[in-house]
């Protein structure tokens, strides 16, 4: 990378992260169950909802303890359920239409991280009426208050109930962008293992292994803190002994919670310390190709934290220590190996690929040049990369034989 280029981004970064302990960082207000609702319902003079959801969501019917709330409370409602898997402008912008339509004044999302990114650039959209998504894409475009909006996370990953980021994909390039802003972060979140329950094995692995990819990437990151390195910790602590017994038993509730708050503390310390080059790599998959975002993540964590080399060896060895896969006298790099080995065989006991079938050589250029842009110089990267690095990464992460330079 060009000598400038990095210093301009480490700067940025520095800047940002002196500007941190002025910045309105807010917590959601946290629930444990449904029947909490009424008591929020009340305070928000809520006269009509916005429900964003999807197909899954209503096929299992987890959308019924809040329509029965609603219905309680003789509040009007309106669902919209078509939510992508990676949530589309045009998924945005019809559910907009469903708030005006229906004169709502709050919104409950429901499901994973797409229907509360899907709900947050709503709200967006309703702060600012006459701005496209792609006008408040990036960050601190958002200023203004978005209608109350109560989050209550099926999967326990994504932290989206807790951070101010939403991900959206342009249905017309399919690229995708994040709009950050702290308005976005929701007001309310419902944390009741009953939401997960139905979660299929796969999603409870990969949506688990998208949790530890967040804490991981903020403790080996340059804009760590105190605060967000003993989140990262707690959060990796619960992941490495809770995933599995997740995965392996739906209905194990301790887990299930625990799940729930490994997500939850994973999400509080990226909104403040950000992520990587993992998420950056696994939004360009995402956008092309709609891989599922803990999926990517998953198979993409141990290639990228190999090619950081030495200069994350000390923190791996550190978390290492923290979830008792290596011994105090192991060198820094020796607990680095267990750390990484140790995710890769987690990955495997839950039947995670290794590698993510279907990249096309033609599209990976254009994807790391993606990465890249997303990447640099906003996320604090132990080590910075080029497009071309990147793009060594999705060789490996596809599987493909890497042929070159590219242009």
């Amino acid at each position: 990378m060009f000598f400038l280029k990095k210093v301009g981004c480490r700067v940025f970064q520095g800047f940002f992260r002196l500007l941190m302990p002025f910045l309105p960082y807010r917590e959601p207000e946290i629930l444990f169950s449904c029947d909490d609702l009424l008591m929020v319902l009340e305070k928000e003079k809520c006269q009509a909802v916005l429900v964003v959801s999807d197909a899954t969501i209503i096929k299992n019917n987890l959308v019924a303890p809040i329509l029965k709330v609603l219905k309680e409370s003789r509040i009007k409602y309106v669902t919209y359920d078509k939510t992508s898997l990676n949530p589309t402008t045009n998924n945005v912008e019809d559910a907009l239409k469903l708030y005006h339509q229906h004169h709502c004044n709050l919104i409950i999302a429901i499901g994973g991280g797409s229907p509360i990114d899907c709900a947050k650039a709503v709200g967006a959209r309703v702060a600012y009426p006459k701005k496209s998504l792609n006008q408040l894409r990036g960050i601190l475009k958002v200023n203004r208050k978005i209608p109350p909006l109560i989050a209550i996370p099926t999967t326990a990953g994504t932290g989206s109930e807790t951070t101010l980021a939403a991900i959206i994909t342009d249905s017309e390039t399919r690229h995708k962008y994040a709009l950050m802003s702290f308005p976005l972060i929701p007001r309310y979140a419902v944390l009741d293992p009953k939401f997960t329950y139905s979660l299929p094995a796969i999603m409870t692995a990969t949506t688990g292994m998208d949790a530890l990819t967040h804490a991981v990437e903020v403790y080996i990151g340059r804009a760590s803190t105190r605060e967000t390195r003993k989140l990262a910790k707690e959060a990796i602590k619960l992941v490495f002994h809770n995933v599995e017994k997740a995965y392996q038993d739906g209905n194990e509730h301790q887990a299930r919670a625990n799940m729930l708050h490994a997500a939850y503390k994973a999400g509080l310390a990226f909104s403040k310390s950000y992520v990587g080059y993992i998420h950056a790599i696994a939004h360009s998959l995402g956008g092309r190709y709609g891989t599922p975002h803990g999926l990517a993540n998953a198979v993409i964590m141990p290639y990228v934290l190999k090619s950081y080399g030495k200069c994350i060896n000390k923190k791996l060895y550190q978390l290492a220590l923290e979830v008792d896969i290596v011994a105090k006298g192991d060198s820094y790099e020796m607990g680095a190996k267990k750390f990484i080995k140790a995710i890769e065989e987690l990955n495997t006991r839950m039947n995670i690929p290794r590698i993510i079938t279907g990249i096309s050589e033609a599209d990976i250029i254009e994807m790391a040049r993606y990465a890249e842009k997303e990447a640099n110089p906003l996320y604090p990267v132990p080590k910075l990369m080029t497009k071309e690095e990147l793009a060594r990464l999705y060789y490996q992460v596809g599987g493909l034989i890497y042929q070159g330079e590219t242009k």
